[in-house]
């Protein structure tokens, strides 16, 4: 997983120099849409330039981020609201939507509401699901645009300040890489806690 991590930021980077914002919008689009990638490696690294190098500002990381997370949010929305609950259950499986998934995240969903679509932007799992309950209830779209687009923006906002203090580590200023990998692995580590604490354990309080 080291490796792994290590392998993408280090392609990351390098491709940020000709991508840009457009990159940072199409990878936060796919976070927010059926692959499993984490916005802790996308918008950090970016801030990261940002802060050392003066590639790119970080305003226009956070708007870039925020508008790649809306795009992903709507694809996953009108999916839904198009395909019906039994064929996002039928057929999600094989694009590693369980049903499991699902329902935590329609549990979600029903107990928090509208505030539900911003409060998954800042968490783990449900981030990328929320759009299909929202979609199979019909959820008011400008609603749901509107919160998920305040929620990707103070979530952005947050990771660009994980960036910026990962610029100041010493280690990073002389280019060791590595380092980067630790920020990142801490801030999925704190984001497990969170996940498990306001969502896990909420929703098997639920099932009893």
């Amino acid at each position: 997983m080291h490796a792994l991590i290590y392998n993408f930021i280090d392609w990351y980077l390098r491709s940020l120099e000709s991508g840009g914002y457009p990159l940072i919008v199409l990878l936060m689009a796919v976070e927010s849409s059926l692959v499993p990638l984490p916005s802790e490696l996308i918008i950090p690294p970016a801030a990261y330039l940002a802060y050392t190098q003066g590639r790119m500002s970080l305003v226009g990381i956070v708007l870039a981020g925020a508008l790649g997370s809306w795009l992903g949010a709507t694809v996953m929305y009108w999916a839904a609201r198009l395909a019906g609950r039994p064929l996002v259950l039928r057929f999600g499986k094989f694009i590693l939507i369980t049903s499991d998934k699902v329902e935590k995240a329609e549990r979600w969903s029903a107990h928090f509401g509208n505030f539900g679509v911003f409060a998954s932007r800042l968490l783990p799992v449900v981030r990328h699901l929320i759009g299909i309950p929202a979609g199979i209830v019909r959820l008011h779209y400008g609603l749901y645009s509107l919160f998920t687009l305040i929620g990707s923006t103070v979530w952005c906002a947050v990771l660009c300040w994980v960036g910026v203090q990962a610029g100041k580590d010493e280690a990073l200023m002389r280019g060791e890489l590595h380092q980067i990998t630790l920020w990142v692995a801490g801030a999925l580590a704190v984001l497990g806690a969170i996940y498990y604490f306001f969502v896990h354990r909420h929703m098997q309080a639920e099932k009893k």
